[in-house]
């Protein structure tokens, strides 16, 4: 649902500004299908499941294990040593423990936003003072955004919010290093936006679908603001500036629409979590260029640790990798060997490796072959018809599934109280 793949019923001028100033790349792909997992992978450039976070977490304040493990480290901890000045403006969801989990302490300088996986987006629903006094996911939704470590009164539309606070820490770190992770939580619901926003979209009759297009657009007007705040002050060619999704939409809840993929948020097909991905760096990389190959979100932790200098833990190595050669074009050869998949709450794997796929179950049931190059909504299987590329795609998850823990907390769907799809 962005300009750059395509959609047509919700300009996002902004947004494809970075694919058009840079590289889109069109096989991106994040480590996990849904939220929490896949910000785990993002923000320690390895596959979560290697350490055990391979569930949304449950917001449980009280908890320091429910969350990102301390044995990992953050690309904002990895950074610190380089001079980097690292902020997170947005949603966290690695954990909602204040004295081990808050982002302050994994290695960011700056917090603005909220530590459970959703938020309501206008401040007069926003009734619980204390993110510590919220009793599980759905009150957190509605506590105070967090300074730093202070719970500070709502001031305006959420999105615009966090457009204002990133916008301020441009200004504030322009002379020095610095990350900035802007984590929007929209389009995620609850659906809600502004007459500002709504007012873009008349012609659209679906009212869900209005309200997402509106959030979006919302989005891409702080994204906007952002690029102006860089070019502004002249930063643009020291600056990666990199636009990506987390996972798939959820299409019955939001109305956003992940075709021509197959699938929604939480599905190993593709339209689970293969997302948009583009990248701009002014004079380093081509612009409008379109990169084909599988990459994945934590090729972007392994790209700045490599520029950066920055130094590796010794028995940790990243899965990320540089992109920069590999979209400058200076390495003709594909980032990674395959992606891989695992989601243990439902007994699959997927395993991509060139443009075959298969999605296999853990136990028992039958493996599924795609291409990709000839079939991206991965309708027709292929696995009776050419059962060696089956095997050899299974020879590579076994290896790789050696290599990863199982859960080491219960996440969401273990809720007491929470009721199962028919």
């Amino acid at each position: 649902d962005v300009g750059f793949n395509g959609c047509k019923d919700i300009p996002t001028p902004h947004i494809d500004s970075i694919a058009g100033n840079g590289v889109r790349c069109t096989n991106g792909y994040v480590a996990y299908p849904v939220c929490g997992p896949s910000r785990a992978g993002f923000m320690t450039a390895r596959y979560p499941q290697r350490f055990g976070f391979e569930r949304n977490p449950q917001y449980q304040p009280q908890d320091p294990d429910m969350g990102l493990t301390r044995e990992e480290k953050t690309i904002a901890e990895l950074l610190r040593p380089a001079g980097y000045h690292s902020g997170i403006i947005g949603k966290w969801h690695l954990g909602a423990h204040i004295p081990t989990s808050h982002p302050m302490k994994r290695g960011f300088d700056e917090f603005y936003g909220h530590l459970g996986g959703g938020h309501v987006y206008f401040p007069e629903k926003l009734t619980i003072r204390r993110s510590q006094d919220a009793k599980g996911e759905s009150e957190s939704y509605r506590t105070w955004l967090m300074k730093n470590f202070e719970s500070v009164p709502p001031r305006k539309y959420l999105t615009d919010d966090f457009s204002d606070e990133a916008v301020s820490f441009v200004e504030r770190n322009r002379d020095w290093p610095f990350f900035l992770f802007l984590s929007y939580n929209a389009p995620h619901t609850p659906l809600e936006a502004t007459e500002k926003y709504l007012n873009r979209f008349s012609d659209i009759q679906d009212p869900k679908r209005k309200t997402y297009a509106a959030m979006v657009s919302a989005v891409d007007d702080g994204v906007g603001r952002v690029l102006k705040e860089v070019r502004r002050h002249g930063l643009e060619e020291k600056t990666i500036i990199c636009f990506l999704s987390d996972n798939g939409g959820p299409t019955s809840k939001n109305a956003s629409r992940n075709n021509p993929l197959r699938g929604d948020k939480g599905d190993a097909w593709e339209g689970g979590f293969r997302v948009p991905f583009a990248l701009q760096w002014k004079g380093r990389l081509p612009q409008g260029a379109v990169y084909q190959k599988p990459v994945s979100a934590l090729d972007l932790g392994g790209t700045v640790v490599a520029l950066s200098g920055a130094e590796v833990p010794e028995g940790k190595p990243l899965d990320g990798v540089n992109l920069i050669p590999y979209l400058t074009g200076e390495n003709k050869g594909a980032p990674h060997e395959a992606i891989y998949l695992r989601q243990f709450d439902r007994n699959r794997f997927a395993v991509r490796q060139g443009n075959e796929k298969i999605l296999i179950p853990w136990k028992g049931g039958k493996a599924k072959l795609y291409d990709l190059g000839k079939d991206l909504g991965e309708s027709t299987d292929l696995a009776d018809r050419f059962p060696d590329k089956v095997e050899h795609l299974n020879r590579l998850r076994i290896q790789w599934n050696r290599q990863l823990r199982e859960p080491t907390f219960l996440g969401l769907l273990h809720l007491p109280n929470r009721k199962k799809k028919p």
